[in-house]
């Protein structure tokens, strides 16, 4: 399963805060066996989202954007999916009545409250989509064919994700070494491993560490247990792997 990430705002475009919900959703996807083949930034321009959505929603078997969901004039994740799909916006009848009950209990729980909330700033959305609860937060999120929406804090990203997370599967298998050699030393090893068996491979130096992590990933679990151990056999080098216990387990070859 090809799966690519949109993340919205200007804010991350211009480094006020780190892209955590990018780099967390890769890491749940990837668990779960799907391939994470695209990740973009976007600045909060609808234009720019809608044509993004329209291209990747045609190309990967599905797109996950993460993005403002309220009323706030920089909150375009919605409209621009909608546009992107030749869809309308409009007031989701299930999204609202849970908006309107979610709203209902932040009033009573603050009577001090004077500034107005109104639902349909937060239960727009295009239409025919099917809305994914917000556990944490007053907007849902939605799915429509195959671009599931997500809010941008990360907090309720993560909470509506979990909704449709099963969704996302796949037969991608991962493995992890380790060698305390520096990366330079494993390149022809490591491009003979990938090309012998068709697997991707990566090389990670950590200097603080004094290591070399190489992380290898096929679409065959069999075929990649299979690269790991001719990699652990014909290398020259260190390696090292975590066995079930989270330990390393040394080879020297």
């Amino acid at each position: 399963m090809d799966v690519a990430i949109v993340t919205v705002g200007n804010e991350l475009l211009a480094g006020d805060i780190e892209n955590t919900n990018a780099t967390w959703l890769a890491k749940e996807l990837t668990a779960r066996g799907a391939d994470v083949a695209r990740i973009i930034v976007v600045p909060d321009d609808e234009g720019v989202v809608a044509g993004t959505i329209r291209e990747w929603a045609a190309e990967f078997d599905a797109v996950i954007v993460t993005g403002g969901l309220g009323g706030t004039p920089d909150d375009v994740t919605m409209p621009a999916v909608a546009a992107g799909l030749d869809r309308e916006l409009v007031v989701n009848p299930v999204a609202d009545a849970d908006v309107q009950e979610t709203i209902d209990r932040i009033y009573e729980e603050n009577p001090d409250l004077e500034f107005e909330l109104r639902p349909e700033w937060y239960a727009s959305m295009p239409s025919d989509a099917t809305p994914i609860p917000n556990p944490e937060g007053l907007a849902p999120g939605c799915v429509t064919e195959n671009v599931y929406v997500l809010p941008g804090i990360p907090e309720e990203m993560e909470a509506v994700f979990a909704n449709v997370a099963r969704e996302f599967g796949g037969d991608v298998a991962t493995q992890t070494l380790y060698s305390p050699e520096p990366e330079g030393a494993l390149a022809s090893i490591l491009g003979d491993v990938a090309e012998r068996f068709g697997i991707r491979v990566g090389s990670y130096p950590n200097r603080e560490a004094g290591e070399t992590r190489i992380k290898l990933t096929g679409d065959d679990e069999a075929v990649l247990s299979t690269a790991v151990a001719w990699l652990r056999a014909n290398s020259r080098v260190e390696l090292s792997v975590a066995d079930g216990d989270g330990n390393d387990t040394e080879a020297t070859e």
